[in-house]
């Protein structure tokens, strides 16, 4: 019987443990706290009760006392606060090699899309073992994504990215919820987690008719006229993209930001708000132009080709390989200068 109504929820990632255990030592802090002041309050009512012929007395302060009771309570409280921290940035801080999926909170609704290319709504497959990371906006209002299992909660914003991660630890299918009211139906945006065997998700993430999420960017960037501007080499008239995310960019007010999923998404809706230094400001706005879901295809190639810039490509490994004389090999390295650029 007790089975059905387990004292705790199931623990199915590697946060959970982690949120557990701070919440318990809240609990027992709590309620030892709450025990003492019960007890005293008890033990003065009935130890200085009012009696026949005694009479109150006036007693001066204890010193030692007080900062007794000001000092353990704030070291509990500071044991507390660097235990929350600990928490909170290893829950903020995704790992570097994490799967990365694109999430578009919707009323009322979930839409999933993965690098490889699958698409879901309302539900989300991930393997068991592994990072993934969540890179997440919202179509209209403010929502909340929560999976209670793993112990993670974010909100999901229209406007901008927000990210969270998680390491699952245990094939099943998870609830899903919105946390966060967000309109008449709220109570109904709700989804599934399902996490597979290694092999199994495999067979999944590639059995879908769709291409990687990065090659339906570079089609839009095409469509849309991107690459007459953001060229590799001297001639465009717009920033170099290639190896672009994750750096420093210098910006015409003197700022200098990183380039991460932001502020490529800010670049593509709002390209006046950050400008990069020495180019002009003649690309249109997209906003309205693109939807959610194409921007986050748009920002998966731009990060794919910064991936790709640090690895020499196929054909420049092949065209060194094949060069037999010195005039091979001074074309060669002008090609390569011409691309650096």
């Amino acid at each position: 019987m007790l089975n059905n109504f387990p004292l705790w929820p199931e623990q199915a990632s590697t946060m959970a443990h982690r949120v557990d255990a701070l919440y318990i030592f809240l609990l027992i802090v709590a309620g030892l706290m709450a025990l003492l002041v019960c007890t005293l309050i008890i033990y003065f009512a009935a130890r200085y009760r009012r009696r026949p012929g005694i009479r109150a007395e006036q007693i001066e302060g204890s010193n030692a006392l007080e900062i007794t009771w000001s000092v353990i309570p704030f070291l509990v409280f500071m044991v507390i606060f660097a235990w929350g921290a600990v928490v909170y940035f290893k829950e903020r801080t995704p790992p570097a090699d994490a799967t990365e999926v694109y999430v578009v909170a919707k009323q009322w609704m979930w839409k999933v899309e993965h690098a490889e290319g699958q698409r879901e709504i309302n539900e989300l497959h991930v393997p068991v073992g592994r990072d993934v990371k969540l890179i997440m906006t919202s179509q209209d209002v403010i929502h909340s994504f929560f999976i209670p299992a793993f112990r993670i909660k974010q909100d999901v914003l229209p406007g901008r990215y927000t990210v969270e991660w998680f390491h699952a630890t245990k094939p099943g299918t998870y609830h899903l919820f919105c946390a966060e009211y967000c309109g008449t139906q709220h109570s109904g945006m709700v989804g599934s987690i399902v996490v597979l065997e290694p092999a199994q998700y495999e067979a999944w993430i590639n059995g879908g008719p769709n291409g990687p999420l990065s090659a339906t960017g570079e089609k839009i960037f095409a469509e849309l006229g991107c690459s007459t501007c953001h060229r590799s080499d001297v001639q465009g008239r717009g920033p170099n993209l290639e190896g672009v995310f994750g750096k420093p960019v210098q910006l015409e007010d003197g700022r200098t930001v990183t380039a991460d999923e932001n502020y490529l998404r800010e670049c593509i809706l709002d390209p006046g708000s950050k400008r990069v230094k020495g180019f002009q400001p003649i690309m249109p706005t997209f906003q309205g132009l693109v939807n959610e879901e194409q921007v986050n295809a748009l920002v998966a190639y731009i990060k794919s080709i910064s991936t790709l810039k640090s690895a020499p490509s196929s054909r420049t490994t092949a065209r060194a390989a094949s060069a037999s004389d010195a005039n091979e090999q001074a074309a060669t390295h002008t090609n390569r200068s011409q691309v650096q650029q």
